[in-house]
């Protein structure tokens, strides 16, 4: 997380719980209170001239227009169209979400949060926004999926269920990685999922404790490299995996610990695969972006139709993932959870 950057925080009282909480973060944060906003039509660079600010953070009062008026003039301006705007309302709710997406917000958040969550998907819009990914995705192009209430009933049913069959394995696993080798029992990263939301993600840890590090240097190995680069990483017979992570990745054992993640709602049993930050980065484009309208999932439409296969290209497995964000229904998922078993026992070292 980069250190001292500016984040402009703007509300109607520098007492605010959440001014308050980012001053204790590594940021540098300077109040503005709803004066700044009656002035944003006449929001220019030269205020910025010092310093650009890395985020804007709108606590949102009793007008909305305002709110929103003030993020269509950042907009206009050139040189702050790609620092995001948070916006931020106590009392609101998550329905409230697709209409400031809609007026032009990067995110908003209501009620109680973590406040890390908050800073790490600042730093991940930063990132997406440089890179050409700032147009909004349009909600009447890709309409707002909304996980039903079936989905999440069967959700919370099949992996509480599964935790509780899985527990003697769990504890057999987890002392089987302690005994091979040192490192923390699980690997947890943070992963993009639905809307770009990051989160902490949970595996059996199955390589060794620098596998992270040595990501740059294997590049050559990537089972999707093209010649421009790709927006996914998987290696064929990584040489970073230990040998008991060999045996429980095939048998994708590995992945147990994400019936946690399910539980806390960061995921669901059915979805498009979570990406770690470096590929969602990589997909900005407003097409590809529909991906991450889809739930995140344990297993999905490309772990079984196209798992491990070397002749997979991007855009195919993109096209997979997009073809299930068009077509989300329970019955989908209860085929694909069908089709899942068949493809737990992968061949392919990869």
């Amino acid at each position: 997380m980069p250190e001292n950057r500016l984040i402009i925080y703007i509300g109607k009282d520098s007492s605010d719980p959440l001014f308050y909480d980012l001053q204790g973060t590594q940021f540098k944060v300077k109040f503005f209170n709803d004066l700044f906003l009656a002035y944003s039509d006449s929001l220019s660079i030269a205020y910025f001239q010092k310093e650009l600010p890395y985020a804007f953070v709108i606590k949102e009062n009793n007008n909305q227009e305002e709110v929103f008026k003030f993020i269509d003039s950042l907009k206009k301006c050139p040189p702050l169209a790609h620092i995001p705007a948070i916006v931020y309302s106590p009392e609101g709710s998550k329905n409230n979400l697709a209409l400031a997406k809609k007026k032009g917000a990067d995110d908003y958040y209501s009620g109680s949060f973590n406040l890390q969550d908050m800073l790490d998907r600042i730093e991940f819009l930063n990132i997406i926004k440089k890179k050409g990914g700032s147009k909004p995705l349009k909600k009447e192009e890709y309409p707002d999926l909304r996980i039903s209430t079936a989905k999440r009933v069967f959700d919370i049913l099949v992996s509480f269920t599964a935790l509780l069959i899985f527990s003697p394995v769990l504890l057999l696993i987890a002392i089987a990685i302690r005994l091979e080798s040192p490192g923390p029992i699980f690997y947890i990263s943070k992963r993009v999922g639905t809307g770009y939301r990051i989160f902490d993600f949970y595996k059996f840890r199955s390589m060794r404790p620098d596998a992270d590090k040595l990501v740059k240097e294997m590049m050559h190995l990537n089972q999707y490299k093209t010649a421009s680069g790709s927006a996914f990483v998987k290696f064929e017979n990584d040489p970073r995996i230990t040998r008991l992570g060999q045996f429980i990745r095939k048998t994708s054992l590995d992945e147990i610990p994400q019936l946690f993640n399910v539980l806390r709602g960061d995921m669901s049993i059915v979805g498009n695969r979570p990406l770690p930050l470096y590929e969602a980065e990589q997909i900005t484009k407003d097409l590809w972006s529909k991906r991450f309208l889809a739930p995140a999932g344990i297993t999905g439409l490309w772990q079984v139709t196209k798992r491990g296969k070397k002749e997979m290209s991007v855009e195919e497995r993109i096209d997979l993932d997009m073809a299930y964000a068009d077509n989300c229904t329970i019955w989908d998922d209860l085929k694909i959870v069908a089709l899942t078993f068949p493809a737990l026992l992968q061949k392919e070292s990869v």
